[in-house]
């Protein structure tokens, strides 16, 4: 079998998704870290693994897999246990709605090329861009909270981890490095203390992976 190789960053949290995803599955894997600060994901050699310049990518099984969510699809219909959404129609819309939140409506307004693009182009000042970033995390986290709260367990979805909490638990990683208030997410926050707790989300923390030089 060919080595399975995870091209990653440490505080992307769309990579960081994907590490606890392989983690939950049991899948191992070699991490090559791209310095997205230091603009590595656009030169030549990455551009020809991965034509967006983004990460994550996963090389496994012969394919290079880009986007989170659907590396996430590809392990979750390889390697069944545990699975990543319900079965039930409504408890599977249920938890990808939640999933989607966070990675479409929360994430990319807060990626670090908008940011950069905020500050460099846009001429716009450390602590206004600040203030955005804090504005959507806060919008979005709000909506989850009440999303979560009725359903809400153990985990986001009940008693049962799932693309939700895959989800969830980055962006909150992201959120405490920005200094962003989360008393009003109570439900969140305890899910995320949950997440501490597991081994596969915390040997996914950024805090655990290699950090460029």
């Amino acid at each position: 079998m060919s080595e399975i190789v995870l091209h990653d960053y440490f505080r992307s949290s769309a990579s960081y998704r994907v590490r606890i995803g392989l983690n939950l599955k049991g899948v191992s894997y070699r991490s090559h870290m791209v310095n997205i600060v230091t603009g590595e994901q656009h030169g030549p050699a990455y551009h020809a693994l991965n034509p967006q310049g983004f990460v994550p990518m996963l090389e496994i099984d012969g394919r290079k897999l880009t986007q989170s969510l659907a590396i996430l699809d590809y392990l979750d219909a390889t390697h069944k246990e545990p699975p990543f959404v319900p079965h039930e129609a409504g408890e599977r819309s249920h938890v990808l709605a939640m999933a989607l939140v966070v990675a479409c409506d929360i994430h990319p307004l807060n990626n670090l090329r908008v940011l950069r693009y905020l500050r460099g182009p846009l001429g716009q000042a450390q602590e206004t861009v600040d203030d955005w970033y804090r504005h959507w995390v806060a919008e979005g986290l709000a909506a989850l909270e009440t999303m979560a709260a009725p359903s809400a367990g153990q985990w986001l979805a009940g008693d049962a981890v799932s693309l939700a909490d895959i989800c969830l638990v980055p962006q909150i990683a992201n959120a405490r490095r920005l200094e962003t208030p989360l008393d009003a997410y109570p439900t969140l926050v305890r899910i995320d203390e949950n997440a501490r707790a597991h081994p596969a989300f915390a040997a996914a923390h950024p805090d655990q992976q290699e950090q460029p030089q």
